[in-house]
């Protein structure tokens, strides 16, 4: 998810720089929602593991 969110963002700095500003917005959108995504999912993780380590 984290991979994702970088590559659209990746993708709006590139169309930003080439005017594309539809794009670049659209792209930026996206990154930001799958980065929300992703933030949300890994604290979700966090807790419900109770902030511990895996056990090896």
């Amino acid at each position: 998810m984290l991979h994702w969110s970088l590559v659209f963002l990746v993708i709006a700095l590139i169309a930003g720089v080439l005017g594309l500003t539809g794009i670049a917005g659209m792209s930026a959108h996206i990154a930001w929602i799958l980065f929300v995504i992703f933030l949300v999912l890994w604290l979700i993780s966090f807790f419900m593991r109770g902030g511990r380590s895996p056990r090896v």
